[in-house]
């Protein structure tokens, strides 16, 4: 099955790290791992050793198996899996609080499994409380995704709301601060921006960004200055800049003695 043909409850999560973070982090969520008879290295047995120790199920089959699965670089390994469950969005209002960075990400109809795993993977690494993505037009969080999060999917609460504007306003009710990242002229410069948390920041689609129904929510709208002319970033290079300038935020708040 193709990573960009994922649909239903099945995906699968190809290569040696992302199987033995996802085995790490929710072997509850692991179906069966299928190897490629003949493989070896420490991965591997480690990958096994896993499968024993969690009652993963695990079957040796040959190369042409594994291309049915997953038709690109395996490694060797792939796993099924199911698509992760989803908390609530007033369940992650609550915990956020109490994440290192209090920070949601609110991902505004992106399309690419392959960004939305790359925005959980540096979310998760500076400290973020969780994504929220809508419940139509976003990628399929399954095994593209999964891979190119290397494991931070698994650790990371996602909230899947039905209207993102509406769930904009109830973070506004809570007293939460709302961002949206846009290449607009008008827009906050981000390096000048009052950034502060607990936010939502809002990343919009590949191609159309915000919403304006979503963008006019925020409390700010930043945008990333760019010292060369240049088009844009795409939404995972993006989302990085401005998530580290958050978290940059936040430590040298705390190493103040300020607060958030």
């Amino acid at each position: 099955m193709k990573a960009s043909q994922e649909s239903g409850q099945d995906s699968v999560v190809p290569g040696r790290k992302p199987v033995l973070e996802l085995l790490d982090a929710a072997p509850e969520r692991v179906d069966t791992v299928f190897l490629q008879k003949g493989a070896r290295g420490l991965e591997i047995s480690q990958i096994v050793e896993f499968c024993k120790r969690a009652r993963v199920r695990f079957r040796l089959v040959e190369r042409v198996e594994l291309e049915r699965l997953f038709p690109g670089n395996t490694q060797g390994v792939v796993a099924r899996v199911r698509e992760a469950g989803y908390a609530s969005f007033e369940e992650l209002l609550r915990t956020a609080l109490d994440a290192p960075l209090p920070l949601l990400l609110a991902l505004d109809q992106v399309q690419d499994p392959g960004n939305v795993g790359a925005l959980a993977r540096t979310l998760y690494a500076l400290g973020g409380a969780g994504l929220v993505v809508p419940q139509d037009r976003t990628a399929f969080l399954g095994g593209a995704a999964a891979k190119a999060s290397a494991g931070a999917l698994a650790r990371l609460p996602v909230a899947r709301v039905v209207n993102l504007a509406r769930a904009l306003d109830q973070a506004l009710d809570q007293g939460w601060n709302v961002y949206a990242t846009v290449a607009e002229p008008g827009a906050v410069p981000l390096f000048d921006a009052p950034l502060y948390t607990p936010a939502v920041l809002v990343l919009g689609n590949e191609e159309k960004g915000v919403r304006p129904g979503v963008q006019k929510r925020a409390t700010a709208c930043v945008t990333i200055p760019m010292a060369r002319p240049f088009d844009s970033l795409n939404v995972a290079q993006a989302g990085a800049v401005v998530l580290g300038e958050f978290a940059r935020r936040r430590w040298a708040r705390r190493g103040q003695g300020g607060g958030a």
